[in-house]
């Protein structure tokens, strides 16, 4: 009985112990079927909350593009030639979409011609300048006209500058502005809420002012296509006025040919060289050049017939004695001034040190970008691609902002004046 009774305890030792072991794995394969349902859930949540975050996230990127994208159609609108009923509106929608966007949004803004650039750089303090749109002429009218730039720093300085000075100079003269850059007046305006004249607006302002003696100043460099277009702009109102006198631009005359000089174009190349030898740290053109430096003067150059005043500046240069003196324009033409073609001459005269600067009334966007920018196709980054020069150094200086040149506007003033008086 007592082997059969231990045996019968194995037994049932032995059928329970295979049973809790069964009954563990049973209870183990639950546990992790239920982890593995538990890991999937969670899985496809997070799935879900992925594809929910793109989702939103691509939302977003198209909201920020549409904005972007109303933006830039509407400076697109607005840089335009012509002025219309609707330009003072759209300048506004402009500036008031452009603020609404955030930072993020402003950076996505690219158009035919818009940029962030358009609002968001910082060209300077635009209170400074005076639109001289005021009415209260009187009988003697003094219209400086322009071209125009967006860039305030240079607009007070250096088109604000000569308006001072020829203000000055002729007090019973009473001075307004006017520009014949459409795009640019409205982008002042749009920008920085400043109203300029164009052509038809100061003459009609004139006009309405019952102004009888007109006397228009050009700041224009020659007698190139603007001041064409300003001539043609006046001859429809000269009936208007009891006298009307064109004075003479920057350079004068142009010439027939490339060895054609003047008192107005010796007066400007020795006025921009004293002004570039004096910020480089020499004491004159000829110490310049004993240190291996030369002055590139970059006009902007013209394919109408004027454009060889270019070549009579160089011309200029060469007979005051200035072999390190350089002159290249930014469109190339004449072809003789091309950055390639100035690069060679610089490179073929043997210096090897390079500054550069604006052969214009204003330093403003093309003396900025097209000069001193850092793109591939600047000047500057040019001349340093090149790899024939030591140093390359900008000089970002407007013509306008240099006494001697204030002076001859003041001279080509009076010449008018005294013809009216003849």
């Amino acid at each position: 009985m007592k082997r059969k009774t231990l045996l019968a305890l194995l037994l049932a030792t032995s059928m329970a112990a295979s049973m809790t072991v069964a009954t563990g794995s049973v209870a183990f394969a639950e546990t992790e079927e239920a982890t593995e349902e538990t890991a999937d859930d969670a899985e496809a949540t997070d799935d879900a909350e992925a594809a929910d975050d793109a989702e939103a996230t691509d939302d977003t990127a198209d909201a920020d593009k549409e904005a972007a994208d109303k933006v830039a159609a509407l400076i697109d609108a607005i840089y335009v030639q012509e002025r219309n009923d609707d330009t003072d509106a759209q300048c506004k929608e402009a500036k008031e979409a452009w603020d609404a966007l955030t930072d993020a949004q402003k950076e996505l803004v690219e158009g035919e011609e818009a940029s962030p650039e358009y609002f968001g750089r910082d060209t300077g303090d635009a209170s400074k300048d005076d639109p001289r749109n005021q009415d209260e002429i009187g009988e003697n009218e003094l219209l400086v006209v322009s071209f125009g730039t967006s860039f305030n720093d240079s607009r007070a300085e250096d088109i604000k500058g000569i308006e001072d000075k020829l203000a000055d100079a002729f007090p019973d003269w009473s001075v307004r502005r006017a520009f014949t850059a459409q795009i640019i007046i409205n982008h002042v305006q749009a920008r920085d809420d400043e109203a300029i004249d164009n052509m038809q607006q100061a003459l009609d302002r004139a006009v309405a002012n019952g102004v009888k003696n007109l006397v228009v100043q050009p700041t224009h460099l020659m007698h190139g296509a603007e001041y064409d277009e300003m001539v043609e702009a006046i001859d429809e109102y000269k009936d208007k006025f009891e006298s009307v006198a064109i004075a003479e631009p920057m350079l004068g005359e142009v010439g027939d040919d490339a060895t054609v000089i003047n008192d107005d174009k010796a007066a400007v190349a020795q006025a921009i060289t004293d002004e570039a030898v004096k910020e480089a740290g020499y004491d004159s053109m000829e110490a310049a050049a004993e240190d291996g430096t030369a002055f590139v003067f970059m006009g902007h150059g013209t394919s109408h017939g004027a454009n060889v005043t270019y070549d009579q500046m160089q011309t200029q240069m060469n007979e005051l004695g200035f072999t390190n003196a350089f002159i290249g324009t930014v469109e190339g033409e004449p072809e003789d001034t091309a950055c390639e073609e100035v690069i060679n001459k610089v490179k073929d005269a043997g210096f090897k040190k390079v500054v550069l600067r604006p052969l214009m009334v204003v330093a403003g966007d093309h003396a900025n970008n097209d000069m001193a920018g850092d793109d591939d196709d600047s000047w500057k980054s040019m001349f340093e691609a090149s790899g024939e020069f030591d140093s390359i150094d900008c000089q970002i200086a407007g013509l306008g902002r240099i006494a001697a040149v204030e002076d001859l506007y003041v001279a080509h003033t009076q010449a008018a004046i005294d013809s009216i008086a003849k």
